[in-house]
């Protein structure tokens, strides 16, 4: 049974991700398109690598009828997001890309993203879509909220770390790059290529990206205590990608034993040798995770590399993988497709 997809916010990268994972995918069908700003245009003439596929044109959510539609990717900015999903029916399944979902407080919202949440009542009943994490719960749910990007590539890092007790919890550097597209597809005068190109910096110094409330959220919930982390991300001159540095204290060795045994049976995620760095180039393009780990020269500390697409496993990848939990299709249906390399 083909199941009926709609997507909200198609003329984005993440949208346009998504057109092109779901092109392959046995068990979906794009019946709905919409793209308030660029409604009435073909995706060809949008995203003209696409225009192979039979796609519906774009349109505005208002023409769209959900009626016969099993899901619906919403790949839409924060604040417009939980706007649109309030306007949706009830009975729709929904998987959202926005932050509009992922922090459970909504007064965290408000914290870290400076307006109050227009849908508290809908964010109790959204699911966090760490989808390594959450598989049970993402199965039941009815609408399920995608992590961001470097927080997901963090929590991959991190989690089984804190989870399994083998570090320091007081002591944690996270040092991130990512790709240019993670800043979405709207015109930005510090994304354009002479002010890019040829070099990278950091950005949002001292804790003030978003992406820490969910750290804050997880990493606390896992320990039971409080737990902040050190966060640092740079925006480097590539299209795709994020590659996240951890620096932690603790026995190398048990470091590694308890990555191997958290990913173990992860169809996604793969723990290299011992000493093996991880690289964006190996996993571009698809929706797998690479994470290495070596002892630091310094006694008793460790460092884990972990390595993802942004748009794919960091997103719109992990996005289908709920949505087939969802729509109880096998989790990795339409999805190990290999890197792109070189």
């Amino acid at each position: 049974m083909t199941r009926k997809i709609a997507i909200l916010g198609a003329s984005g990268y993440t949208g346009a991700e998504l057109v092109r994972l779901i092109a392959t995918h046995p068990g979906m069908q794009i019946v709905a398109l919409g793209a308030n700003a660029k409604a009435g245009q073909s995706m060809a003439r949008v995203f003209p690598h696409l225009r192979h596929l039979d796609l519906p044109d774009l349109v505005t959510v208002d023409q769209i009828d959900f009626a016969d539609i099993d899901l619906c990717f919403c790949a839409l900015p924060h604040k417009t997001s939980q706007e649109v999903i309030a306007a949706l029916p009830r009975d729709l399944k929904i998987v959202d890309l926005s932050a509009d979902f992922r922090l459970r407080d909504p007064a965290d919202y408000e914290k870290w993203y400076g307006n109050p949440h227009a849908a508290p009542e809908l964010q109790k009943e959204a699911v966090y879509g760490l989808t390594e994490f959450y598989r049970d719960q993402i199965r039941a749910a009815r609408l399920v909220a995608g992590t961001g990007c470097n927080a997901a590539t963090g929590q991959f890092v991190l989690r089984p770390l804190i989870a399994g007790g083998v570090i320091d919890l007081d002591d944690i550097i996270l040092d991130l790059k990512c790709g240019v597209s993670g800043a979405g597809r709207s015109l930005k005068e510090n994304l354009l290529h002479a002010e890019l190109s040829e070099g990278y910096h950091a950005y949002a110094l001292g804790g003030t990206h978003r992406h820490l409330g969910e750290f804050d959220q997880e990493f606390s919930a896992i320990a039971g205590r409080e737990v902040k982390i050190q966060f640092t991300p740079h925006l480097i001159p590539a299209n795709r990608g994020i590659l996240a540095t951890g620096y932690v204290k603790g026995d190398p060795a048990r470091v590694y034993e308890a990555l191997a045994t958290a990913y173990a049976d992860e169809p996604f995620i793969q723990v290299l040798p011992m000493d093996e760095a991880p690289s964006t180039r190996h996993i571009r393009g698809s929706n797998f995770c690479h994470i290495g780990v070596a002892a630091d020269r310094l006694p008793g500390r460790a460092i884990v590399v972990a390595a993802l697409d942004n748009l794919t496993k960091g997103s719109s990848g992990q996005a289908i993988q709920n949505a087939n939990l969802m729509l109880g299709l096998d989790e990795t249906e339409g999805l190990m497709l290999a890197p792109v390399f070189p």
